[in-house]
Order: C-alpha cells, then sequence, then structure tokens
C-alpha cells in the first residue's frame, strides 16, 4: 500500500491531534513521519484515488490542522510515496530547501483571487469607449439589422474589444494588489476566467489586503471577483530555480494534477 502525502512541518512543531482523519471511505487515520528537523503527515494511500469532493475536503482538513500549529508546506492533492522509508529519505535529501521554505512561508497564508466580467457591465464599457463599434453597431440598426456579413463584422470588433479588456483588467488586478503581498503567482489560463491569481499575505496584513480587493471592486464594478483564503500556500511550495534544478516539492512525491481550489 502507498503512502499519501499532506504536507511537511517542522519537526518540533505540534502534532496534529490523534483522531485526525484524511482521504478514503472509510478515512485513514493521519500520522506524522519525522526525519531530522521535519516531519510529514501521512496516511495509508487507498487503492484507486480521484480528487472527489470528500477527499479534497478531507486534504484541505488536514493542513488547516497543520497550520494552525505553525507554518506547514502544502502537497498538491494525490501527492504519494511507496512508502514510508521513501517519505523520509526525500525529507533527508531535500532538507535544505524545505527547511528555506517553511523559514519563507512562516506568518503567512495564500489568496487566490479569480475575476470574471459581468457580461452587460463590459458590453456597455466597449461601447463607450469605441467609436469605431458604436458606428458599426448604429449603422446596423439604421439597415434593420444589417446583412449577415456587417453582423459577423460587428461580432468580430466586440470580441477582439473584450479580449483586450479580459488582458487589461487581469493587469490593473494583479498591479493594484500586489503591494500588499509579499509575491505573487499567476495561474496557468483557465476557461471562464480572465485572471487567476494568488497572493502570498502576511496573516497580519489580510485585512489590509481585503480591504483593498474590496475597493478594487467598488473602482471596477464590470469585474466579479472569487476570492478564496486564507488557504495553506500551495502556489509557493517551490521558488523557480528549486522547480527547475530538482523538480517541484509535490513532485518528490508524485503529485497528481489536481490541486484542492479552497
Amino acid at each position: 500500500m502507498s503512502i499519501y502525502v499532506y504536507g511537511i512541518i517542522r519537526a518540533p512543531q505540534s502534532p496534529v491531534h490523534e483522531d485526525l482523519e484524511g482521504i478514503g471511505d472509510p478515512p485513514r487515520p493521519v500520522r506524522v513521519l519525522r526525519r531530522g528537523e521535519l516531519a510529514a503527515l501521512v496516511s495509508d494511500a487507498p487503492d484507486q484515488l480521484r480528487p472527489k469532493r470528500r477527499d479534497l475536503l478531507a486534504h484541505q482538513r488536514v493542513l488547516a490542522e497543520a497550520g494552525a500549529g505553525g507554518v506547514v508546506l502544502p502537497m498538491r492533492f494525490g501527492s504519494a510515496s511507496p512508502d514510508d522509508d521513501t517519505v523520509t529519505r526525500v525529507l533527508a535529501e531535500r532538507a535544505e530547501h524545505f527547511l528555506e521554505r517553511l523559514r519563507a512561508l512562516d506568518g503567512t497564508a495564500e489568496y487566490n483571487i479569480k475575476a470574471t466580467h459581468d457580461e452587460e457591465a463590459v458590453l456597455r464599457l466597449i461601447m463607450a469607449d469605441h467609436d469605431d463599434i458604436r458606428a458599426v453597431a448604429a449603422a446596423n440598426r439604421e439597415a434593420g439589422g444589417g446583412t449577415q456579413e456587417e453582423k459577423i463584422r460587428l461580432g468580430e470588433m466586440i470580441a477582439a474589444a473584450v479580449q483586450a479588456r479580459e488582458a487589461t483588467d487581469a493587469q490593473l488586478l494583479e498591479q493594484a494588489l500586489q503591494p500588499m503581498a509579499k509575491t505573487v503567482s499567476t495561474g496557468p489560463p483557465s476557461t471562464g476566467w480572465l485572471a487567476n491569481v494568488s497572493f502570498l499575505v502576511d496573516r497580519g496584513s489580510a485585512e489590509r489586503f481585503l480591504a483593498a480587493v474590496d475597493q478594487f471592486h467598488q473602482e471596477h464594478p464590470h469585474l466579479e471577483l472569487r476570492v478564496n483564503g486564507p488557504l495553506p500556500p500551495y502556489s509557493f511550495v517551490d521558488t523557480p530555480s528549486s522547480q527547475q534544478a530538482e523538480g517541484g516539492t509535490a513532485e518528490a512525491f508524485g503529485a497528481a494534477a489536481a490541486q484542492p481550489d479552497g
């Protein structure tokens, strides 16, 4: 049976509750594997692991428990190892990197913000800002709707303007909130979102950061924002240099692609 890895903590850190349950049906008990200054939170892994909501929530619950007692390096959902010895060997081999990341992330939390447009509101902005689009739309109306070719042309003009506005708004969001964060991580493009950005924030500055989010939304009401946090710092476990030189932290344990999304 393989070993499921939730995260890495400092060995002296307060251990999790003995009755803490992890993933699986029935849930597997969580235990701690120690090696030197580090410890890994693990449980036995189910034979077939799928990103079901129950297990995603269990993964997050274990990390929340660990994070309540100090900083934790969260693994992505699906991180697994063949056995206990492999886990402790990875802790020993990458101890310097893990300890550096624990120091860097101490006292922080991740806030992930996804943004999309309110379609009606952004169309009003585009019509107000683009004389050429207004002119074509007006000509089509005067012509009783316009020809099919003219309708297609208008649709293409609007689509291009929306795409440009998405890029501009994504940049504005990051620029507005970056000063309140220690660092920023831009997530991969995904369908339905014009921005997917994670901010590493000092826990003592969280209220100020969230107030800045509210202020940004008030200034840009055509944007719809989804804020998730505070989260374990999933997006900041590895630095770019460590990813290139040694492979990602989660990849050291064989991480799946799925990740909890607060």
